[in-house]
């Protein structure tokens, strides 16, 4: 009795060991597959953080249209030119040539002046100054509007002293400024754009990467009809286990190292907030990986062509990542759509990720996301061996 299970054992090892083989020969000789499993997980991410590294822009180019001529307006655009975001490039005559030049991408942005600007303010009066920004680019549009208001408001108390003066210092102060407000900005200290959205990318690239080249090398093994070798192990006791756990082997090992270069070396290469230990990333990224790999596993047999593949997953991966709510808001994602982000590994993987990364949060604080994972985990594994079934079936 113990003779016959051991030999099973030893049967099912050597199953899981030749399919293991052969997707690793397959891996490598195949360039598709090798480029999206090995060059592009090494490359990319350090192009993506090497484009966002400054985190912040600087000098954005405006344009002014000035109808006041006058000494508060010119003190306006100096201040605004004095500050290290915003530049003043050109001056027109009318909204319509400052509109040409935005439209030529030479500015980002317009700052208008009325005639009755000066005027306003010397009755007493609220001024106005219109701002126009180009809102294509997040960062030029933050950078211009946050100047001008700083700008107003720094101009605002300086007419308000003027008109009510206080017998000391620190009555002005108190007379412009009643609330003392100061801002921190929590778990971003650079305030920089490549902080707030790097990790969550690092973990869609993980994904997308996976579900690429599970999917082109599935491609090729129809193409080829390589399943049909898989027909005498599949006949065997548990036969599908053996082919799912040997092919999933193989993923897991390559995508161990890849997701420890990502999540590790990236990071540090480009000093971006990394504080999570050793513990919280295995404790919520074997869970991620192996829910990818799976999903990757169940999705390839859906898809018949190779190139069919690249297509679906490279259109997908943008709203993935919106879907994962580090770019907009989860609250304001509609409740059908968070129910549909619920399929993808990702969306609990980056919240995840930023619990323990950003926030330096333990696995008690992302113990929902971890167990979301393991789910996926299970049910996509089962999927799996439903939908080779089905091929191996189809390959006899």
């Amino acid at each position: 009795m113990k003779t016959n299970i051991i030999n099973r054992v030893l049967e099912a090892v050597r199953d899981m060991a030749t399919i293991w083989g052969d997707e690793m020969k397959m891996t490598v000789k195949d360039e598709g597959v090798l480029i999206f499993f090995i060059i592009v997980p090494l490359l990319y991410p350090l192009l993506y953080a090497w484009i966002y590294n400054n985190e912040v822009v600087h000098e954005v180019p405006v344009a002014i249209v000035d109808q006041s001529h006058s000494h508060d307006s010119r003190e306006f655009i100096r201040m605004c030119d004095a500050s290290a975001d915003v530049k003043v490039a050109y001056y027109c005559n009318s909204l319509d040539e400052a509109k040409e030049l935005v439209g030529r991408q030479i500015v980002h942005g317009v700052l208008f002046f009325p005639t009755n600007y000066a005027s306003s303010i010397a009755r007493g009066e609220q001024a106005n100054v219109s701002v126009y920004c180009d809102m294509s680019l997040m960062l030029t549009y933050k950078a211009i509007l946050q100047t001008t208001t700083n700008v107003s408001q720094r101009l605002g108390s300086k007419i308000q002293m003027q008109r009510k003066p206080g017998y000391t210092n620190r009555d002005d102060e108190v007379t412009t400024h009643p609330l003392d407000i100061e801002e921190v900005q929590i778990f971003n200290a650079t305030g920089g754009y490549g902080n707030a959205v790097l990790p969550g990318v690092l973990i869609v690239i993980i994904q997308q990467t996976l579900l690429l080249g599970i999917g082109l090398a599935a491609g090729t093994s129809r193409e080829r009809n390589r399943h049909a070798s898989l027909v005498p192990i599949s006949r065997h006791h548990n036969g599908l286990l053996r082919i799912v756990a040997g092919k999933a082997l193989c993923y897991a090992m390559l995508y161990a190292v890849i997701t420890a270069y990502l999540v590790l070396v990236v990071p540090k290469i480009f000093s971006f907030t990394t504080l999570a230990g050793g513990r919280e990333l295995l404790g919520l990224l074997t869970p991620f990986v192996l829910s990818c790999i799976f999903f990757g596993m169940t999705v390839s047999c859906l898809i018949r062509y190779r190139e069919n593949v690249i297509l679906i997953v490279v259109f997908t991966s943008l709203i993935l990542l919106f879907l994962t709510g580090i770019s907009w808001p989860k609250s304001n994602i509609p409740a059908f759509w968070q129910g549909v982000s619920w399929i993808f590994p990702s969306t609990f993987g980056v919240k995840g990720f930023l619990t323990v990364s950003s926030m330096g949060g333990t696995l008690a604080d992302c113990a929902a996301e971890i167990k979301a994972l393991w789910i996926q985990t299970v049910v996509y594994f089962f999927l799996t061996c439903i939908v080779y079934d089905i091929q191996i079936r189809r390959s006899k």
